[in-house]
Parts: structure tokens; sequence; C-alpha cells
């Protein structure tokens, strides 16, 4: 941006008390100018408002009024100078930046967008006119359209750390793996930034390079100890049953963030994963009083109460909360079902199960798509030896879900029960199959482990 309103007069030809005025003009705009690099918006706005009248058509007095305005997200006011300062200029490219911004400010990416292009012809070498533009398709999700601007805003200025990220996070997000590896190398002996570790790691994880991985996260978290970057280094040690130093991790950040949920999702995990159900519980029952709407810590606790149930007055407790936090929740009424049978059962074997029927009944009403519920209702109806009831429960178990090993198990019982022999042979045959070529325990653990920890960093991302 020119900052020198004299090109607007004819100085030569005018006479002496003009040249003054104009040379007056120039320094108020000076002035204005001053005011906005010292970050003085409000003083510099006045400034400017009070130039304008005198300069009406001054490319330079719009568009830096609609910039100081843009800096104090009056992004209206600042629409109306920067549009004009492209009419008055059409021809500069960082105008057509500055209203693309203004434009994605006011939620109007489609119109932010022909801005940017613009600019891209106008100056084809542009680090901003380029860097604007890769940024507006990754942040829409458009990784392989926003690589090559990235690219080229990158070759204009190598030393733009932000660039260099997001161009790093394009190339790992489209597996180049080794672009995003080298790219990332570079700009750590630029910058040594703890986002780069971390960056670093995901682009290891993801080449299979665990120890690689976990070594970066770890030089991430030490360099800078935020939440993140812990629970990403106690993720990547307990993905890979790291257990010991995992739990550590997750200790050492519960105790520096004590309100974090998934920290203490995190450490229950690694203390269910090894072996440790009491402590689990207790971490896990620590999660869900933190937040507890937050659906993702209770079905590990029901796990953890599978193997634990010396906790139960506490673990019904919050299930019941759970439930009447969230009355229409299928899943919330299961987990209440299940927490109630599995701890009542522990006490007394003679239980009266009519309210885990009722319980049980509500949840499939609720989510008819839930599978396991249908199976525990089942199971519930062959226990109590009401074997012909069973039966509809663990066909629809198996309808939703055919690989649940344990429904055709259940349902050949019933129906060796009711009679039934052949079907019951045939139930018999698909869980011998399901159990020889079924995930381990140990593998659906790692798998509900990954999809908690994935889901997590997706829900955090700030970046495409």
């Amino acid at each position: 941006m020119a900052t020198s309103l004299l090109a607007l007069f004819a100085c030569a030809a005018q006479p002496l008390p003009a040249l003054a005025q104009q040379k007056n003009l120039d320094r108020d705009f000076q002035a204005a100018v001053a005011q906005y690099e010292a970050g003085h918006y409000p003083e510099a706005a006045a400034q400017l408002e009070k130039l304008l009248p005198q300069v009406p058509q001054s490319f330079e007095a719009h568009e830096l009024l609609g910039l100081v305005y843009a800096a104090q997200s009056l992004n209206d006011k600042a629409h109306e100078h920067l549009e004009k300062a492209v009419r008055l200029n059409p021809k500069s490219a960082s105008a057509h930046t500055n209203l693309g911004n203004n434009l994605l400010q006011l939620g109007k990416p489609e119109l932010a967008e022909q801005q940017f292009k613009k600019a891209v012809v106008l100056e084809p070498d542009s680090y901003d006119a380029n860097h604007d533009l890769g940024e507006l398709y990754a942040r829409a999700n458009k990784v392989p359209e926003a690589i090559p601007y990235l690219e080229r805003a990158q070759h204009a200025n190598p030393q733009a750390h932000d660039n260099g990220y997001d161009l790093a996070l394009a190339y790992l997000l489209s597996n180049r793996l080794n672009d995003a590896r080298s790219l990332i190398q570079t700009l750590l002996k630029q910058k040594d930034a703890a986002e780069l570790h971390n960056l670093l790691a995901e682009v290891e994880e993801k080449s299979g390079n665990f120890v690689a991985a976990a070594n970066e996260f770890q030089a991430a978290a030490r360099m800078e100890p935020s939440e993140e970057n812990i629970f990403d280094w106690g993720s990547e040690l307990l993905l890979h049953r790291t257990l010991e130093p995992a739990i550590e991790v997750f200790r050492q950040g519960s105790e520096r963030y004590p309100n974090s949920p998934r920290m203490a999702i995190g450490l229950g995990m690694a203390y269910y994963s090894l072996g440790k159900y009491d402590d689990a519980v207790k971490s896990l029952l620590r999660a869900t009083d933190l937040n507890p709407s937050d659906p993702r810590g209770y079905p590990f606790l029901s796990r953890a109460f599978d193997s634990s149930p010396s906790q139960a007055e506490e673990v019904i407790a919050r299930f019941r909360r759970y439930a009447e936090l969230q009355p229409t929740n299928g899943e919330a009424v299961y987990f209440y079902a299940m927490s109630l049978w599995k701890g009542k059962r522990a006490e007394d074997p003679n239980l009266d199960l009519s309210q885990i029927e009722v319980l049980l009944k509500k949840a499939v009403a609720l989510a008819p798509n839930l599978a396991e519920a249908h199976q525990q209702l089942g199971n519930l109806y062959s226990d109590q030896r009401k074997y012909a009831e069973s039966i509809p429960e663990y066909l629809k178990a198996r309808e939703l879900n055919p690989d649940l090993a344990d429904v055709h198990y259940r349902l050949a019982q019933s129906y060796v029960r009711t009679g039934e022999k052949d079907l019951a042979q045939q139930e018999l045959q698909v869980y011998q199959q399901l159990r020889a070529q079924h995930l381990s325990d140990l593998d659906k653990q790692r798998a509900e482990i990954r999809q908690f920890v994935v889901s997590e960093k997706q829900g955090s991302d700030a970046k495409p």
C-alpha cells in the first residue's frame, strides 16, 4: 500500500496555499499510518474519517481505513472501504487479498476465493496471495487444491513458519509422508518448535515408525507441556502398549491438568490395559465427574467395571446420573441397566430382574439399532429360562451386527432349549468360524482405544 497522498494532486500546477494544504493532508495520512502500525486503531480511524471527505477517491485512504476497521473486527465497516479500494485500483493484488480476508470474516468463502484468485493472477509469485488461497482451500478440506498454492507461497518465503506448517500438514493428509518429513526437518532447522515435533510425530506414526513417533511426541511435550502435547504422547505409548510409561505420562498429565476429562480417560484406559482394573475404574469415575454429559468415558467404565465390581455403588451412581442427564439416549439407559445388573448380581444372585428388563426394553426402544442392548435383553430372558422370548432379541442383535460371536453362541443355546437343533447347529458353526477369524480381545481393545484417540485429535484440531 502506498503511504503518500501527494500523488493525488498536480502539485506543480497549484498555487502555494494549495500546496501547503496538500502537504497537510499527506502529513495527516502519515500520522494515521503511524497510529495503525502502532496498534492505535481507534486513533487511526478517527484520523482517516476526518481525512477521507477531503480525498474521497484516494485508494490509499480507503484501503487503510478498511484495514483499521478490520483490525477492530468491524468487518461490515471494513468491507465498504476495502471494496472501494478494489474498485479504485483493480490491479492491486494486495487490495484483492485484503478484501478476500474481509469476506472470509463475513462468512463468504466463495466470494473470498474469487478475490484471492484475482490476486494470484495479478501477482503469481506473491506470498500473501498464494498463502491465503491455499489456506482457504485447506480449511475447506480441499487439500489437493491447497497444496500448489501453499508450495508457491513456501517458495516465495521459505522462512514463513505458518505456511510451512500448513504445507507439511497438507502433505501428511495427502499421504505424501516423505515430503512432509523433509519439509518439517527443514523447518526445525529454522525454528525448533514443539508443534513441529508433534507434527513430525504424526508423520512417523502414519509411516509405522512407532519409536520415532514416540520420541517426537515426547520432545513436543517436554518443550511445551500443553494438554494436547501430553495427551498425544501418552496416547502414542498407549496405542502401542508401552503401558507403564503411558500410565506415568497420563498420571503427570492429570496432575498438571486436573480438570481434563481426556487425561483421566487416557489414564483409565492405560490402567485397564495393564490389568489394574480398580485403578482404571477410579480414574474413569473421575472422568465422568469432570464432565458427566461427555459420552466418551462411559464405554470404558462399563468395560472396567466388568473386571472390578468392588466399586459397584459408585459406578451405578454415575451411570444413573448419565441416564438421568440424557433420558432419551438409549446407550445411556443401556449402560445404566448393565451397571445395575452387574453390581447387584455381585451382591445378590437372587435379585429381582424386573428393573433391568424395564431399562433394557427402554434402551432398545430409544436405540433400536443398538445390537448389544438386544443381545443383553436376550441374555436376561435366557438366564430366566425364557428361551422363546430370548430368540427374537438374539435374531435382532444378529441382524444388526452379524460379527457378535457370543450372539450366535447364545442363540444356539436357546435353539437347543426350544428343540430346534438344526438351527442350533448352524449357529454354532457360525460361532466357531467367527471365533477362528475374529479379532482377539486385545485387537478389539486397541481398535477402541485408537478410535477414541483419533476422534479426540480430530475434535481438537485447529488446522485442516
